[in-house]
């Protein structure tokens, strides 16, 4: 049943696909030359082991700026310190969630400054109060893994994730601690903020759901 409702969803979805049926999952390029390089693709891997979801096992940069991220069901955006999005990107994220795909942001190594950067800019696009605490009975801590906290990494947690929803359906999550999972990023490193220990069950749970929403 998973796979039937997987497979459904997928075609209904096709611009948003990659060829063949495998979910290509891309990571932000973002306020000009802002990457998302330090952000565990592992989870792509767990996510097709667990599930009858075909991933591509390696993100693929792109440009929030470019038609090309509509090929791209879920991105992932990352980073430290302040950034500004650009008008254009502004519109193309909106248009992008609208469209139909997901968004798993985090601040890296917890970043202070990229958390308020974030937040400014998502005031900016979706308006006051769009992003909302997520209580842990939602979906997305129990799609693949059960999960019933989050777990501190060097640092307290603040116990929660945050989400922007349209039409009652999650589209953005977004973590202040950070979902990074660094300890599987290469040439990566989480120095001394509070990036959640669970991460990569997590993440597999936010894809699966994101996937099957």
């Amino acid at each position: 049943m998973f796979k039937k409702i997987l497979l459904v969803l997928m075609a209904a979805a096709a611009p948003l696909m990659a060829k063949e049926g495998v979910v290509q999952c891309g990571n932000l390029i973002y306020a000009g030359t802002k990457t998302s390089r330090c952000f565990s693709d592992e989870f792509l891997s767990t996510v097709q082991q667990k599930t009858s979801i075909n991933t591509a096992r390696r993100f693929r940069a792109v440009r929030l700026d470019n038609e090309e991220l509509f090929r791209f069901p879920f991105i992932v955006m990352t980073g430290e310190g302040n950034f500004t999005l650009t008008p254009h990107e502004r519109e193309n994220l909106k248009k992008y969630v609208e469209s139909g795909g997901f968004l798993l942001a985090s601040a890296g190594c917890s970043s202070e400054e990229w958390d308020k950067a974030f937040r400014r800019e998502m005031q900016s696009i979706f308006g006051d109060g769009a992003l909302k605490n997520i209580p842990l009975s939602h979906p997305i801590f129990s799609t693949v893994f059960p999960i019933t906290s989050l777990k501190a990494g060097k640092k307290p947690t603040k116990g929660y994730l945050e989400g922007i929803s349209l039409n009652d359906k999650l589209v953005i999550v977004y973590s202040a601690d950070g979902l990074n999972d660094s300890s599987n990023s290469r040439n990566c490193c989480c120095c001394g903020g509070s990036e959640l220990g669970n991460a990569l069950e997590i993440n597999a749970n936010i894809l699966s759901y994101a996937l099957l929403r």
